[in-house]
């Protein structure tokens, strides 16, 4: 069988794990102005004023996370009695907001007797501005039964969300319903309270703290800022793992800021960035369980990119777990078989892709002259044009000039792995905005 054989039946088998994923993981319509088709039971109508009725704007992602795995220690009880205060911080602004709520990796329904929303009174706080607390409802209800394996989308509710802030969402569940569904690494610290302090303005109850986002995967804003969402998909370096936690120093920081700083000028679109890095993941391979804890590039490509709102284009940076957490030699056709199985995918949904090169990772532990040579020949089929739309060379910005095995020291976190916060601001600073822009090729 020849390696184009072989992928092609790789191919058909991510395909099926797609399908059986897409059965189990039943989404919502995220990119449907209306909310979308929810997946959950809602009883206890809201008073009448909870929701907000439509307004002019666009929705777009202004802030999201994948969701990772189930968290340990709350396999029997989940977060029952606790009210649960996720920090996340906007890219963009808009008038009105919802959220999408997880229960993936939960083993029994998760039951939401109260939630809301509100701007934070300050950076990295779980205080809120008083007159930025909502209620948030479910199909007009103020309560929401998330079946295990499924998502459920919010109503909108008419608040102002300021761009390049904090924002703080929080749920209350009273009856166990675990495990809980998160996403670790945040990089940001969020706060949990004994007992419903869903709507509490201060932070006084809020004393138990969390590294972990838990249930809330996406948060939209109806925008006049923004027209579509630019997805990054990718590993613990698109996660931001070395960042400094609470700056929000990721590269997708960074390219936010970017954007949004050039917008309408010349080429460069008036997009969103979110972020949906996951530490540790693959083109190919993913974790134990069903869903799988950490699935595949190939498999969550379905959930984490073409479920988005508004999603324009995608940001792929994956490859380097593949090199490294294989015990024996990948082979890099595999690698790049795979990438350009998601650009075709992407491309079928009409997004533009836009791939970056592999770093170097010479001085790491999983260092090995045969896992670089791998890493340099997938990094030349994407430099010669052979997988995506366009290309950010992320290993020539970061590599040291005089030993290109090795990221530049002050780029480097210290791992020889993962940047440091200059090291992501300069991967940013080499990303060509206007690359973000134009139709899918009906080939590449």
């Amino acid at each position: 069988m020849t390696k184009r054989h072989g992928y092609a039946l790789l191919a058909a088998v991510f395909a099926m794990i797609v399908a059986i994923s897409g059965a189990i993981y039943v989404g919502v319509a995220a990119d449907d102005d209306t909310g979308g088709t929810r997946n959950a039971t809602a009883d206890n109508r809201a008073p009448r004023d909870s929701a907000a009725p439509a307004s002019a704007g666009t929705w777009v992602g202004t802030w999201s996370a994948s969701p990772a795995g189930a968290e340990p220690g709350t396999e029997t009880n989940g977060m029952a009695g606790r009210s649960l205060r996720n920090v996340v911080h906007t890219d963009v602004g808009g008038t009105e907001a919802r959220i999408t709520l997880s229960n993936l990796y939960g083993q029994q329904p998760l039951n939401i007797t109260h939630a809301s929303i509100a701007v934070a009174a300050a950076q990295n706080d779980a205080a809120a501005v008083a007159d930025t607390m909502r209620r948030l409802t479910f199909s007009g209800s103020t309560t929401v039964t998330v079946p295990a394996g499924a998502q459920i989308m919010s109503d909108a509710v008419r608040v102002r969300i300021p761009r390049d802030s904090d924002v703080l969402v929080t749920t209350y569940s009273p009856t166990p319903s675990g495990p809980v569904t998160y996403h670790p690494h945040a990089r940001q610290i969020s706060y949990a309270a004994q007992g419903d302090r869903t709507e509490d303005l201060t932070a006084t109850a809020y004393t138990e703290q969390t590294p972990h986002w838990r249930y809330l995967t996406a948060l939209d804003v109806l925008s006049d800022e923004s027209v579509g969402t630019v997805v990054a998909l990718g590993d613990s370096i698109t996660d931001g793992i070395t960042s400094t936690e609470g700056a929000n120093h990721r590269w997708t920081d960074v390219l936010a800021d970017r954007l949004r700083a050039a917008a309408g000028t010349g080429d460069v679109p008036r997009y969103s960035v979110v972020n949906q890095g996951i530490s540790g993941n693959q083109v190919l391979a993913e974790g134990l369980g069903r869903p799988a804890d950490n699935p595949s590039g190939l498999n969550r490509l379905e959930r984490d990119v073409l479920g988005r709102t508004n999603v324009k284009a995608v940001v792929i940076d994956l490859g380097v777990n593949d090199i490294l957490r294989n015990q024996g030699q990948v082979d890099p056709v595999t690698v790049t078989d795979g990438l350009r199985e998601m650009v075709r995918r992407a491309h079928a949904r009409g997004l533009r892709v836009v791939g970056a090169t592999l770093m170097p990772f010479g001085g790491h532990r999983g260092y090995s002259r045969s896992r670089d040579a791998v890493r340099r020949a997938v990094n030349a089929e994407i430099r010669a044009g052979k997988v995506y739309d366009a290309v950010v060379d992320f290993d020539k910005a970061l590599r040291d000039p005089y030993d290109p095995r090795r990221l530049r020291a002050d780029y480097d976190s210290g791992d020889h792995l993962h940047p440091s916060d200059k090291g992501y601001e300069r991967m940013a600073e080499v990303f060509e905005l206007g690359d973000l822009k134009g139709a899918a090729p009906a080939e590449l």
